[in-house]
């Protein structure tokens, strides 16, 4: 049997083929030709398509990675100049508390502040966390916030 007849008996019958992405189509509706031959117009048409809309993707993708590369270096630039503003913040005029009295942790908060212990007289803690421009609070420093508002805090003497 020819291959030419064999794409006659399957254009003329009632199969259903199913695509390698699981799409299912009648085998008579669709394109079918000797691969052994010049490709039909038709054929043509439908591959140029393809190579377009793939060329057209893989140049959003390459713009998305841009993108994506540029958001992370600026957000590692920000994070960085939180970390070092964080260092800095208690020797700010602004900052209220009072710099003999506070001691840098840096993770998961950023100080401590033990209010009175430059005169002797600490009458309070300040648990300090500085946020710059749009940060907000980690999963973690939620929860010591959380724990420090519902007064779950202790003092343990380890020996």
């Amino acid at each position: 049997m020819e291959i030419i007849e064999i794409i006659q008996g399957l254009k003329n019958s009632d199969l259903i083929a199913e695509s390698p992405c699981g799409c299912e189509f009648e085998l008579s509706k669709a394109v079918l030709f000797d691969g052994t031959k010049p490709f039909p117009k038709e054929a043509l048409e439908t591959r140029k398509s393809y190579l377009d809309k793939l060329k057209n993707r893989e140049e959003e993708l390459k713009k998305q990675k841009k993108l994506t590369t540029e958001k992370a270096v600026i957000t590692t630039r920000s994070v960085n100049v939180g970390k070092n503003l964080e260092k800095v913040f208690p020797t700010l005029k602004a900052f209220p508390w009072d710099l003999a009295d506070s001691r840098f942790i840096g993770d998961p908060i950023d100080m401590i502040t033990f209010n009175g212990f430059a005169t002797n007289k600490i009458g309070s803690l300040s648990f300090i966390e500085v946020k710059t421009g749009a940060a907000r609070l980690n999963f973690h420093q939620k929860m010591i916030k959380k724990a420090i508002e519902q007064k779950n805090v202790s003092y343990v003497e380890f020996k």
